[in-house]
């Protein structure tokens, strides 16, 4: 208890800490040029783009191709447009990916030492390898720095949903600990690396108008099914060991790959009105 306060308070404290400088980097984070645009601010848009071409020509050292021909711009739009053709397919397939995603990435991070400890390794120890897997976490979004625009992210996606299933099933049978913090490494960057990436794609999927409102329902999904896949995970692991719990993981990755592999739209490199 440093300076008279319980640690859970300093936990608390230090995590709003963060809040300053949110609020900091929020007073340079530019706003969409289409949303200001749709609002008339046309001033403002031109602004805010003109500054994006600016950094786009500094990048690449030479100037825009002149833009291209028009594409329609859909309006600002009400919950009810979410399920117009068009948008309602996505909003499925985004709401089925979102239940069935948050249980690859939660099942193994928020279970880690309990699942460690059920295959035989003792708390100190698997505390130990949990700390050495967290390790690897900031690692994932860095390959999405170098990786992120350069492949179709839908494949991106599945490539990480099957990473997850298949070192999952072996991270569940193995007692070597090289081979358990290699597997949990893979594992950790897997779901990182599928985060990214969704969080990109599933903006991507809608027009600007409903941007938001969408990616917020079927965002919502995935907070809903946290709440539930977690007495599951706790069941199965009580019931069928830690195995059975990357089985279970196993199967929702199964239906991750099936759905944005099968049915996902291509995004990368597209116009947002194109994939719109």
């Amino acid at each position: 208890a440093p300076l008279g306060l319980e640690g859970w308070r300093w936990v608390v404290l230090i995590g709003a800490l963060a809040a300053p400088v949110v609020v900091y980097l929020r007073l340079s984070l530019p706003e969409s040029p289409r949303w200001l645009a749709k609002r008339g601010r046309l001033e403002e848009a031109d602004r805010v783009l003109s500054g994006i071409e600016a950094k786009v020509e500094a990048e690449y050292g030479r100037p825009l191709p002149p833009p291209g021909p028009e594409e329609p711009v859909s309006p600002a739009s009400r919950f009810l447009d979410l399920w117009i053709p068009g948008i309602r397919g996505r909003v499925i397939l985004m709401s089925v990916f979102n239940i069935f995603q948050t249980i690859g990435f939660y099942g193994f991070n928020n279970w880690v030492p309990s699942l460690l400890v059920k295959q035989g390794i003792t708390v100190s120890t698997s505390l130990g390898y949990t700390t050495v897997i967290a390790l690897a976490a900031p690692l994932g979004p860095l390959l999405g720095f170098f990786l992120g625009d350069r492949l179709e992210r839908k494949w991106i996606i599945v490539a990480s949903a099957a990473a997850i299933l298949v070192c999952g099933l072996i991270f569940g049978q193995m007692r070597d600990s090289a081979l358990i913090i290699a597997m949990g490494v893979a594992l950790t960057l897997a779901a990182n690396i599928m985060s990214f990436s969704f969080h990109a794609y599933q903006q991507e999927l809608f027009p600007t108008g409903i941007r938001a409102r969408a990616a917020g329902f079927v965002y919502s999904w995935s907070r809903l099914s946290v709440i539930f896949s977690s007495f599951i995970i706790a069941f199965i692991l009580n019931a069928s060991g830690a195995f059975g719990v990357f089985v279970f993981i196993a199967a929702a990755m199964g239906v991750v790959i099936a759905t944005i592999g099968i049915f996902g739209p291509r995004t990368t490199n597209l116009a947002l009105e194109e994939i719109s």
